[in-house]
C-alpha cells in the first residue's frame, strides 16, 4: 500500500452540513465528502484490490467507488483531516488477512472435570428437593 499515491488519488467535495444551525449555516459548506475510485487506483496490486472489494463491499458503490462523509467539526479543514484518517484506517483494516483458525478438541481431562462438576452440581440440587415421607 503506497499511502502517498493513495492520498493523491482522493477527491474531495465540500457540501452544506445537515442538521440544526444558526445564522451562518446556509453560507458555509463544512461537510466533506471523500471519494476514492478503488477500481482505477494505482496504489494497490490486483490481489489487494480484490481483497478490499470483498471486505468493503457494503461501503462501495456499483462502480467500486468508496464514499466517506464527515461533518463532525464546524471546520472544513478539520473534517477533511478526519475523513483522511478514517479512509487510511479503513484501508489498513481491509488489507489485514485473518489467519485461519485451527480446529481443536477439548482434552480428556477437561471433559472429565466438566462432567464431574456437573454431577456435583446435580447432586447438590437434588438434596434441595423436598421429599414427602408420608
Amino acid at each position: 500500500m503506497n499511502t502517498e499515491m493513495l492520498l493523491k488519488e482522493l477527491k474531495f467535495k465540500a457540501v452544506r452540513s445537515s442538521g440544526a444551525g444558526g445564522q451562518h449555516v446556509n453560507k458555509v459548506s463544512s461537510k466533506v465528502e471523500l471519494t476514492f475510485d478503488l477500481q482505477n487506483s494505482e496504489g494497490f496490486t490486483e490481489e489487494e484490490k480484490e481483497l478490499l472489494v470483498q471486505k468493503l463491499k457494503n461501503k462501495l458503490t456499483k462502480e467500486n467507488v468508496l464514499l466517506l462523509q464527515c461533518d463532525k467539526s464546524r471546520s472544513q479543514h478539520k473534517n477533511k483531516e478526519i475523513a483522511i484518517d478514517r479512509f487510511l484506517k479503513l484501508i489498513a483494516d481491509g488489507l489485514k488477512v485473518q489467519k485461519p483458525r485451527k480446529v481443536t478438541k477439548p482434552s480428556k481431562s477437561s471433559v472429565h472435570k466438566r462432567l464431574d462438576k456437573k454431577k456435583k452440581q446435580a447432586f447438590k440440587k437434588a438434596l434441595r428437593n423436598k421429599t414427602n415421607f408420608e
